[in-house]
């Protein structure tokens, strides 16, 4: 395991397209989430611990936000075969695990994380109506005791560009294992 921190990206940057399986067996685009508010686009995989750490935290926000037009949607860019875990019927394991109630994708091709610019999982990108990025950070100020958390940066920037606002310009970076490329 890599630890790694997100890149520092430029605000109001749009949000790239995309075309990819879910583990439900749909494939979805940045088209199918055209009516959110806000889109949290969540690079994630299976057998990262700062993603499990986290991930009933995804699963809760997303239910604490969804009817208000905020849109979680995860992708895995990690199916490579030193990492048998990352398979879609793992990735269909794990969300059933999590209680995931928000698409979960299969980034095969690893292209969508590089149009995004991904670094590590979790990498977390959010994005107003416009699909413009309004915020690029952490989840909370500790990923690894949910119980001592004292700032929530992503709820946070949902709230503000939710009642059309911008999102705080201190916005520190996702840190998490580094995406397993294949060069």
């Amino acid at each position: 395991m890599v630890l790694m921190e997100s890149l520092n990206l430029p605000l109001m940057s749009d949000a790239p397209d995309f075309e990819l399986e879910g583990i439900d067996g749909k494939t979805y685009s940045l088209a199918d989430f055209e009516g959110a508010k806000v889109l949290v686009v969540v690079f994630m995989c299976n057998h990262c611990p700062y993603v499990q750490a986290v991930w009933d935290r995804l699963v809760d926000l997303q239910k604490k936000f969804k009817d208000k037009g905020v849109r979680f949607v995860g992708i895995n860019p990690n199916f490579h075969p030193d990492y048998p875990q990352e398979t879609m019927e793992k990735m269909k394991e794990y969300a059933d695990r999590y209680k995931m109630n928000f698409p979960y994708l299969l980034d095969e091709s690893q292209n969508i994380a590089r149009a995004y610019r991904a670094q590590c999982t979790p990498d977390i990108f959010v994005y107003d109506q416009k699909k413009k990025l309004a915020y690029h950070g952490r989840i909370d100020d500790n990923w690894q005791d949910p119980g001592r958390v004292s700032g929530h940066d992503l709820a946070e920037a949902i709230v503000a560009l939710f009642n059309a606002q911008s999102p705080s310009g201190q916005q520190y970076p996702c840190m998490g294992c580094s995406i397993k490329w294949r060069e």
